[in-house]
């Protein structure tokens, strides 16, 4: 299962990677989460993990990591989210002064879920959208 959204903030990509990059702001903008917490030492880079701790649908306990990271431009984690092996990128593109922010999901649902992966797509694909949403507001009150 994958899909994309895209978002422009008004603010500047150094700013938007800089929020995107520390994994442990991810519930201020992803009402499903409770905490992620980094769980290697050092500034995040190639090869930082995180513990995070989701609420919804059910209380579970996910690990990230991040795969790739282009300061100002790209940054790829994986992990599991609500038990689906999953990579998400984030690709920044500047333009006077905004970013353009495109989301790139690829979930992996297991062999019997492949059939009901269809239908939940589209809720998954809402429910980032609109966490996107969040991000986009609380980046342009900052």
């Amino acid at each position: 299962m994958k899909f994309t959204n895209t978002i422009t903030i008004e603010r500047a990509p150094t700013t938007v990677f800089a929020y995107l990059a520390n994994l442990e702001n991810l519930p201020q903008w992803n009402y499903a989460l409770a905490e992620t917490q980094q769980v290697t030492p050092g500034p995040p880079g190639v090869g930082t993990r995180y513990r995070q701790i989701r609420t919804i649908p059910v209380r579970t306990e996910e690990s990230l990591e991040i795969i790739e990271l282009t300061p100002n431009r790209k940054l790829t984690v994986q992990g599991t989210l609500n038990s689906l092996p999953a990579i998400l990128t984030y690709t920044l593109d500047a333009t006077d002064g905004t970013t353009t922010l495109t989301n790139t999901v690829d979930l992996r649902a297991p062999r019997p879920l492949n059939l009901l992966a269809p239908i939940a797509l589209g809720r998954i694909k809402s429910a980032v959208a609109a966490n996107l949403a969040v991000l986009k507001q609380l980046l342009e009150q900052s």
